[in-house]
């Protein structure tokens, strides 16, 4: 009896599950490993709570764009790159609706510890990983960008404003003048060396002059967002990625 072939293009997208199916399993378990992480030393008292919240800000978002490469180069990988934030998306919804009750979580990623305060930027934070995943993906430098100044320059500047911000912005005095030159500086160190990392593994194609020149741009115009007495109205998790986003879609392309 002859050996049955089968298709190479069926064993081809059967290889291709596996592989985003396993990157999607060690993402969400690496997720979860981390934010357990800061939930025990937050509970130890290790870290501050607000400390704690900050790092979970910066480094979860920042973690989860250096995983993306992870994934396969098919169509259908951003997909699976998304159900990692939906996955949090829903564990968000479920806690602040208070369905279920998770302490560590509620400690780690809020300010008051108030199960209601996920409802607002820790969802709308995930909800812009989903985004930048589906709408962007790996080969545009404008989903990098959104997410590294939402993360990495936003996350900063509150962290260094709570430590040094005496100096108070003239029209925000929420904000300080410390937070902001942190968030412009970091935040295009944080871009730069994200769309380094993109570039390196060939995703992205890259003139670095007009790229300097577009970052700082993006930062410039985030970091003034971010300043504006608006957070009551439009939280920053949601005004600074679409600020940035905006930026990047004109500067990066012309």
């Amino acid at each position: 009896m002859r050996p049955r072939l089968v298709p190479r293009a069926l064993t081809d997208g059967a290889g291709d599950l596996i592989h985003n199916a396993g990157a999607t399993a060690a993402v969400l378990a690496g997720a979860y490993a981390f934010v357990f992480v800061f939930n025990d030393l937050t509970r130890r008292e290790v870290l501050h709570q607000s400390l704690s919240r900050k790092l979970v800000h910066i480094l979860s978002g920042l973690l989860f764009l250096v995983s993306w490469p992870i994934f396969s180069n098919s169509i259908v990988a951003r997909y699976f790159a998304a159900f990692v934030p939906l996955v949090n998306c829903l564990r968000l919804l479920v806690n602040g609706l208070s369905l279920v009750s998770d302490e560590g979580l509620i400690k780690s990623v809020t300010r008051e510890g108030e199960p209601q305060e996920l409802l607002r930027g820790p969802l709308y934070y995930v909800f812009m990983l989903i985004v930048c995943t589906l709408v962007f993906w790996r080969e545009s430098p404008v989903g990098v960008v959104s997410l590294a100044m939402m993360c990495g320059g936003d996350g900063i500047a509150d962290i260094i404003g709570r430590r040094f911000g005496s100096m108070k912005i003239p029209y925000n005095k929420r904000k300080s003048i410390a937070g902001s030159i942190s968030m412009l500086v970091f935040g295009s160190f944080i871009t730069i060396g994200m769309l380094y990392y993109y570039s390196r593994l060939g995703y992205m194609e890259l003139d670095w002059l007009s790229t300097f020149q577009s970052v700082a741009m993006v930062s410039l115009v985030a970091t003034i967002v971010e300043s504006l007495p608006i957070s009551e109205v439009v939280d920053d998790n949601i005004s600074v990625p679409l600020a940035a986003m905006a930026v990047a879609s004109f500067t990066f392309h012309h």
